[in-house]
């Protein structure tokens, strides 16, 4: 490749990030004023600023973000979970959403980033969710996971990027053996994420796969009215989550134990 064609690569790459970027912002000042939810299982959600962390802002607002996984979100808000344990919280869309949704259910949220931690910390203020019903902190190993004091019935949110090889063990898994998982899936970090994940969860365990659907699936098959006014293309860019790959998610839950007596021969 030339100097002078690979100069005109990159120029036109920095152009069309600005582009998009401009298309987006645009796009959330006309959104809504109030930084509210519109759709999905956390409508009437309130962000204390047009800021997210790790991922996109506008499907999140939008109520568009991991669709996927809205039957899954609202079974396990029936489930009535005496802790929910969010490991990778960002800003707080799941973890501030479920608290709302789940009124009897103590919260503890983690992340490494502290501009996340703030903007949970304020995120759950701001929905007036009762300091007393939530933690936030940050750094979450395996020992930290082990030692939350879940008590009869938890739900598990991870989104680690990468890190759930260290973070479910076999020790962890066995402690916490009564409880359950939502795992956001990793391989395209690391290919094996998904084998240690069967091999320390089976055969205790059923495990229920969801994959995330395509940015391009996405613009011709959301159906929106916020979307009404906009070009498949900028659909495209709006509804975009980023993701390097199809992703997979695990819903991870105990195994029924057939009581059913056997008959003697």
């Amino acid at each position: 490749m030339g100097l002078l064609t690979k100069f005109r690569r990159n120029f036109l790459r920095r152009k069309q990030i600005k582009n998009r970027r401009r298309t987006i912002a645009a796009a959330l000042q006309t959104l809504q004023p109030t930084r509210t939810v519109l759709h999905g299982p956390f409508k009437g959600m309130l962000y204390p600023k047009l800021d997210s962390v790790g991922s996109a802002l506008y499907p999140k607002l939008l109520g568009s973000y991991e669709y996927e996984l809205n039957g899954i979100i609202e079974q396990v808000i029936g489930n009535k979970y005496t802790e929910i344990v969010d490991i990778g919280c960002a800003e707080g869309y799941y973890a501030v959403g479920l608290s709302m949704r789940c009124p009897n259910a103590k919260v503890f949220a983690f992340d490494t980033n502290t501009k996340a931690i703030q903007l949970c910390r304020e995120m759950m203020q701001l929905n007036g969710i009762e300091a007393s019903r939530y933690s936030v902190n940050g750094y979450c190993d395996s020992n930290t996971l082990e030692n939350i004091p879940v008590s009869e019935r938890a739900l598990i949110i991870s989104d680690c990027e990468g890190y759930e090889k260290q973070l479910f063990t076999s020790s962890s898994v066995k402690k916490l053996n009564k409880h359950e998982f939502l795992i956001e899936v990793h391989d395209v970090f690391d290919i094996n994420v998904s084998t240690h994940l069967r091999n320390v969860f089976e055969p205790e365990y059923q495990i229920r796969v969801i994959q995330s659907i395509d940015d391009i699936f996405k613009a011709r098959d959301y159906n929106y009215p916020e979307l009404n006014n906009f070009n498949l293309e900028t659909r495209k860019i709006l509804l975009a989550e980023g993701r390097e790959a199809i992703m997979e998610w695990f819903y991870i839950t105990r195994k029924e134990v057939d009581n059913t007596p056997t008959q003697q021969k």
